[in-house]
């Protein structure tokens, strides 16, 4: 029996085989093929066919999937104080994790080095600066139909949210509606894997497109953007993960890091939230979680909680922003921000919707999307990394909610401690 191809291997070989045969044109000198056929030709069918159809995907995508997860969110209103706490929990940390990784953006710089300028087609320019008030104000929609023509991320987040609370509120009677989105959402969550069926292709043709006109110079900043995602995912887990966890429970956090490893082999191999949720739930049972709290909080976890996602997110966005030669203001950051804490709410915690997550944040201030034809080629490895933290946000929001609330049996969780160290 032959072993399959997986879509990450066929990926990595797009990556592979776009950064030789561009560097192959790269040496080659000028022609009508070489420029006209090939580069401004099939490359540019190929890959900007590959973000157009990803593009089409993020209005739609985001808005079915956000009213799925708000209107999942009864059970706030019904556990009270469980609810409110794993909310805050979540949403503070995600915009934590944001804006960490503007800061790390911003100051290590990863794209600077590569000018890509000459490659993207079409309008780069952020457009007018607006005010925090404006900001604040653009939020809320006036037509939501003239939203969604017009691709305006906030307000269809906001109208996303507004219809799933309002579902949630309703109850039993909006359960007709309920089913239709989560149908939708399914639908497009599929439609989605039949774009990435194409991802080898498009990888391809983008970044041989890239090597092409710009040579070796990509390689660099491509390996400085990996690290610096990694230190800000390294930064979270040992500043923000750690230092919660120590404030707010007063215990060791080594007997938890020594059970999530059994999770993190899952996080890593699968690269999903949700194919995690039964290991969470038993390595919490453990040590020492009660169930009503770990029933609660790592389901809403799996879909609210993407602090690794956000942080690959905001550095993502400053390094495309930076190839391009494109200076970000504050108030863009601003609404980075916004829309990347706000677009965790119902992001789905399986592969490949991450660079989907990606293009509505980069709409959202005007980037071009070419360039996640370059990162693309290193997601794959960040995508594990980023999985997994998000994962770890669930558990250790899990035990730091559950010992507010006396729903945390301590001297169940220091002999587990035992048990992993005999």
């Amino acid at each position: 029996m032959k072993k399959r191809i997986t879509l990450t291997s066929k990926i990595l070989l797009g990556l592979f085989l776009g950064f030789i045969f561009g560097l192959t044109l790269k040496s080659l000198p000028e022609s009508y093929i070489k420029d006209t056929v090939i580069i401004d030709g099939i490359f540019k069918v190929l890959g900007g066919g590959f973000t157009s159809a990803i593009k089409m995907m993020v209005v739609p995508l985001v808005f079915v999937s956000l009213v799925c997860g708000s209107s999942s969110m009864g059970d706030v209103k019904q556990l009270g104080r469980i609810g409110t706490k794993t909310m805050a929990f979540y949403l503070s940390t995600t915009a934590i994790a944001i804006i960490t990784a503007l800061f790390l953006g911003s100051v290590l710089k990863p794209g600077v080095g590569l000018d890509m300028s000459s490659v993207v087609t079409g309008d780069v320019s952020i457009g007018e600066s607006k005010s925090i008030i404006d900001i604040i104000l653009g939020i809320i929609p006036s037509n939501p139909i003239a939203s969604f023509a017009n691709g305006d991320m906030l307000q269809i987040i906001f109208f996303a949210l507004l219809t799933g609370v309002a579902m949630s509120m309703v109850g039993e009677k909006a359960e007709p509606v309920r089913k239709l989105f989560e149908s939708a959402n399914d639908i497009c969550m599929k439609m989605v894997g039949i774009i990435m069926m194409a991802a080898p292709i498009g990888v391809f043709a983008l970044v041989a497109e890239t090597f092409s006109t710009v040579g070796k110079d990509a390689i660099l900043v491509l390996l400085k953007y990996l690290a610096v995602v990694l230190l800000g995912l390294a930064i979270h887990v040992s500043v923000v993960y750690c230092g919660l966890f120590k404030i707010f429970t007063k215990q060791k956090i080594m007997p938890f890091l020594k059970k999530f490893t059994k999770v993190a082999a899952i996080t890593f191999s699968t690269s999903s939230s949700n194919a995690s949720v039964p290991a969470s739930m038993e390595i919490l049972e453990d040590l020492g979680v009660g169930k009503t709290t770990r029933s609660f909080t790592i389901p809403m976890g799996a879909t609210i909680n993407m602090d690794g996602t956000a942080i690959m997110q905001g550095i993502a966005v400053l390094f495309i922003a930076q190839i391009y030669g494109i200076d970000l203001e504050i108030n863009q950051m601003m609404t980075i921000v916004l829309t990347a804490t706000l677009a965790s709410i119902g992001t789905a915690g399986v592969p490949g919707v991450g660079m989907i997550m990606l293009s509505m944040v980069l709409t959202s201030v005007n980037l071009p999307l070419e360039g996640i034809g370059l990162i693309m080629g290193v997601e794959r490895i960040v995508d594990m990394f980023r999985t997994t933290v998000n994962v770890m946000g669930d558990n250790i929001c899990t035990l730091i909610v559950a010992n507010m609330e006396n729903d945390f049996d301590k001297e169940k969780y220091y002999n587990e401690e035992q048990k992993v160290a005999a």
